[in-house]
């Protein structure tokens, strides 16, 4: 995730990194020069000895085994608040939304430097998105301190003031300052996202040590999701298929190369494979760990960089490293 209009990219990595990379130990010299090695791959087929491709444009490779947690925009709503026609004119957001949208909208506001009020306005007009049915009196809209989040809330506002609801967008900050509010009434509704906040209500509930109910599969997280936010006052619409997650991206140059679409064919193509990102990712699970553990790849090279950041999509583009750790819905990827 993003950041503007004087709210850098801290606010996203409070985020994401809950549902990834969070802080350890560094793992890896930037100085490195990018080597891969061949071998046999998981379904006996021998690699071939792939290397980094340098490229202007990044491409993100699909996560086909759903190694991270399915972080899809979704609508929360104080149950209070929570009326039948409200839901609907959210979920009529959540059915158009995707990730390629998000690239879009985030590209408008943080490289091309729309407003997020502008870029929502547009979007609601080139969708031609319209609530289903009429309503009145005041919806306040929170928003986390990023560009994403906000456009998003606007998107969600101007849905709501076309169908006869008085709007407010108002970004508040963090999740620990947004969702007590939402929860209290002071606002009505927030843009969330599914996984990571089901785990944080599953550890407000049941403590830290709380085994994970969030997965890859976000018809499932969402099912964990609903008595959670239940008991917190809370109600959830419809999941869109935009994401803001994760992501491993290479180069288009690299994936027309190797014909390389998802971690899958990565995997059986290449097996070996160097990699940029935040100094803990050697450590977690939804970072090197995981594409070691869930497909089978061998990281020969680690460059300890940066989270999604221009660090690693530098070293990606130059040929540094062959794989970095992205975010899903970088306006850079459009």
């Amino acid at each position: 995730m993003r950041s503007t209009n004087g709210s850098l990219a801290a606010g996203a990595a409070a985020i994401l990194l809950l549902a990834g990379c969070s802080s350890g130990d560094s793992g890896g010299d930037s100085s490195d020069t990018a080597t891969a090695g061949s071998g046999a791959t998981s379904d006996g087929a021998m690699a071939v000895e792939c290397q980094p491709v340098p490229g202007d444009s990044l491409v993100v490779l699909d996560d086909d085994l759903m190694l991270q947690n399915a972080d899809n925009v979704i609508p929360a709503i104080n149950a209070d608040a929570a009326t039948p026609e409200l839901v609907a004119a959210l979920d009529e957001v959540s059915a158009v939304l995707t990730t390629d949208d998000l690239i879009q909208l985030n590209k408008a506001v943080d490289i091309d430097r729309a407003t997020s009020e502008e870029a929502a306005t547009q979007f609601v007009a080139d969708n031609g998105i319209s609530a289903p049915d009429q309503g009145s009196g005041s919806i306040v809209i929170g928003a986390a301190n990023f560009s994403e989040n906000i456009t998003v809330a606007s998107i969600y506002a101007a849905v709501l003031s076309d169908a006869g609801w008085d709007t407010e967008v108002r970004t508040i900050g963090s999740r620990e300052t947004y969702l007590p509010a939402l929860e209290g009434g002071e606002i009505q509704v927030v843009p969330e996202y599914a996984a990571t906040v089901t785990e944080y209500l599953n550890l407000a509930a049941n403590g830290a040590d709380a085994d994970p109910v969030a997965s890859g599969d976000v018809d499932a997280t969402v099912t964990a999701l609903e008595p959670l936010a239940a008991d917190a006052g809370l109600v959830f619409g419809a999941p869109s298929e935009a994401q803001d997650q994760n992501a491993f991206a290479v180069t288009t140059a690299f994936s027309d190369e190797y014909g390389v679409t998802s971690l899958t064919e990565l995997a059986d193509t290449c097996g070996t494979i160097s990699l940029g990102g935040p100094p803990e990712c050697p450590e977690r699970p939804f970072c090197q760990l995981g594409l070691e553990e869930e497909y089978g790849l061998e990281v020969a090279q680690f460059d300890s960089l940066d989270a999604g950041g221009p660090l690693t999509k530098n070293a990606v583009r130059q040929g540094q490293v062959m794989v970095g750790l992205v975010f899903s819905s970088d306006g850079e990827l459009g």
